[in-house]
Formats: C-alpha cells, sequence, structure tokens
C-alpha cells in the first residue's frame, strides 16, 4: 500500500506539472508529496523528476514509470469496480459532459432524477457546447445530440433527435410557404452557429432518399437553438432546430413546421464513453438509467434500445 501511495502521489505532481498544483488538487501537503516522490525514488534506486525552482520534468526512467503507472492503478480501480459491481454496489464520481441545450432542456430533468435516485454516486455534469475529447479531458460519459460517426467511442442510442424547419404564420406569409427545400435559398434564415450544418442544410429527397444541399444565409446567428428559437419567434427567419425546443410553439400557432416530408430523421441523442476494458459500474448504472428514462420520456419518435 505504501508504494501505491508512493504512485498516486508522484502520478500527481506529474499531471498538474508540479509539487504545489498537486498539493492544491489533493489537499495534502507539498512537504508531504515530496516526501512519497523521493521515497519512491528511493525504493526504485533511480531519479524520476528533475526538480527546478519553476518546474519538474521527467527523466528518462519517469517517461517510463508514469507510463506504466498510469496502467496499473487504473486496472487496480478497474479491479475495484468490478469488485462493488459484484455486490451490487455503485459508487465515486461520475464525470458527465452534455452540451448547454440538453441541460437547460426538460431533458436536463434525466441528470436531476438519476442524482437523486443514487446517493451513492456523485454526479460531476458539465455543460458545454464545444465538442469534448472525453479520454483527454478525464470525462466519463458524454450525451451528444448529433449523427454519431466516431468510432473510436462506445454509444448507446437513447432516442431520436427530430429537427424542424419552422417560421412564423406572419413570416410565411410574407415569404411565401416553400414548397420544396431549394426555396429555403431565397429566405432569410436563422443560423445555429453550433450546429455542424451552418449555412449548408441538408434536406432528403422523399422518393428517392438523395440527399438536397441548400444554401442559406440570414443576418441573425447565435449558438443557442434557445436564442434561435427567440429570433424565430421575433419573424427574423426560417429556422432548423431540435424539435424539442419549438415543439410548444408549433402546438400554439406561434410557430409553422414546414417540409417535414424532407426532414433527415437520422440524428439521435447517444450516451457516449470511451472503450474500456472494464467498464465502471457507476457508468454502467448512469447509461441504464438514461435509456429507461427516455423510454418513459422519449423527446422524438423512438425510445431507447433495449
Amino acid at each position: 500500500m505504501d508504494t501505491l501511495t508512493r504512485m498516486r502521489a508522484f502520478l500527481s505532481v506529474v499531471e498538474n506539472e508540479g509539487f504545489s498544483a498537486a498539493a492544491r488538487k489533493t489537499g495534502r501537503s507539498k512537504a508531504l508529496l515530496s516526501k512519497y516522490v523521493r521515497e519512491l525514488e528511493d525504493e526504485l534506486g533511480v531519479l524520476l523528476i528533475n526538480r527546478t525552482t519553476r518546474q519538474v520534468a521527467l527523466t528518462a526512467a519517469g517517461e517510463i514509470y508514469v507510463s506504466r503507472a498510469s496502467t496499473i492503478l487504473g486496472d487496480l480501480e478497474a479491479l475495484n469496480e468490478e469488485a462493488r459491481e459484484a455486490t451490487g454496489e455503485a459508487k465515486g464520481t461520475l464525470r458527465v459532459t452534455a452540451a448547454r441545450t440538453f441541460g437547460d432542456a426538460a431533458l436536463g430533468l434525466s441528470l436531476v432524477e438519476f442524482s437523486a435516485a443514487h446517493p451513492d454516486i456523485s454526479l460531476d455534469l458539465h455543460l458545454n457546447d464545444a465538442f469534448v475529447n472525453l479520454v483527454d479531458e478525464g470525462f466519463d460519459v458524454a450525451i451528444r445530440m448529433t449523427r454519431l460517426t466516431d468510432s473510436a467511442m462506445i454509444a448507446r442510442r437513447l432516442g431520436s433527435l427530430d429537427f424542424t424547419i419552422c417560421a412564423t404564420p406572419a413570416f410565411l406569409a410574407e415569404h411565401g410557404t416553400p414548397k420544396h427545400p431549394s426555396d429555403i435559398s431565397r429566405m432569410p434564415a436563422v443560423i445555429d452557429s453550433n450546429a455542424k450544418v451552418l449555412y449548408n442544410w441538408t434536406f432528403k429527397d422523399p422518393a428517392t432518399g438523395d440527399p438536397i444541399p441548400v444554401n442559406v444565409s440570414g443576418r441573425f446567428s447565435a449558438n443557442s437553438p434557445y436564442t434561435v428559437r427567440a429570433a424565430t419567434l421575433a419573424g427574423l427567419g426560417v429556422a432548423m432546430t431540435p424539435d424539442f425546443v419549438v415543439r410548444d410553439d408549433i402546438a400554439a400557432g406561434r410557430l409553422v413546421s414546414v417540409l417535414e416530408e424532407f426532414v433527415p430523421r437520422d440524428a439521435g441523442i447517444y450516451a457516449v464513453f470511451p472503450h474500456r476494458r472494464h467498464l465502471p459500474a457507476r457508468t454502467r448504472v448512469f447509461v441504464d438509467f438514461l435509456a429507461t428514462w427516455f423510454r418513459k420520456n422519449s423527446p422524438g419518435r423512438d425510445s431507447a434500445a433495449a
């Protein structure tokens, strides 16, 4: 156990690029961390870190050791998780990243309800509209609303993600109701700058299934579907937005859905997590909970696969 403690101290110093930063992160004193690293070096008989007044730098031996030590401690954590899972226990901190739109919408209730149902799991939620690398930034799970293409990750489909092309009745009275996607190119559009499509919206021919690309333009763009909704309600243009953002507006007649037969239906809401030899119990419990929640509260056309 002493060796494991020293290994963890060493990795903490390396990951935080210094003893002071590692002390702040771990809550241990700088002197204690320095003691652990020095004892590890004495035990190995090699110098792992070159210390200067401003920074620490790995020696050649340190470079080798940090890689293997990370693997060993990772395997140990996975082993502990397997043991907990065998007894039905799911504990610890779960780091989750999701788009701000997901958290701000009614869908975000799934995360709140999970936390309420599992008091032994601490949910560390980060809402970020930018694409996040799970491995590099240390996240366990990402909730993504997209057409999934990242084959380096494991993904579980939670539900469909339908998009709607919509505008106000007054806007359509002024500009005409589009009958074909090409009609959109002659209308001002409200652009969601977070969306991959930006100014090139792709539709689908209902007869042949062929894609129909349409270039759009407009004087208002925003990196939030809810701001896009507000601008659309103000009559600034026609918008492409997730159905759950404008569903109530369409039901109330404030917005009108158009070109429904041309809108592709291949996007989804996914729980995404890195390939791991041993999936932590808390991750499996979280994904299973979301799958069940979406089956009961599906925002799209289908429910999650069992």
